[in-house]
């Protein structure tokens, strides 16, 4: 995933970084952008599934479980809800 070619909508960023502190039990100042959900949060998978949950009831979207394993950091979920969610124009 290049972000380079992502225009992140710091809104939408700030968002994710709120359902992902809440779900680490985190403030969310410490989720940094690129911070390894697993390495640096101590994130099991149970908690990446209700990473996943939260996000698809919060934008209304579906994203397949197979999907998981690229949510290893608050910037790929950004990278990967603004494809499935179509927040490109």
């Amino acid at each position: 995933m290049d972000t380079q070619t992502s225009n992140i909508i710091p809104e939408r960023l700030e968002e994710l970084r709120q359902i992902v502190a809440d779900v680490l039990e985190r403030e969310p100042e410490e989720i940094a952008d690129t911070g390894d959900f697993r390495q640096a949060y101590e994130a099991d998978s149970m908690r990446a599934i209700e990473i996943l949950s939260r996000i698809e009831k919060r934008y209304r979207v579906d994203i397949p479980q197979s999907e998981l394993p690229t949510m290893r950091n608050l910037q790929a979920v950004y990278l990967l809800v603004e494809r499935i969610a179509g927040w490109k124009e």
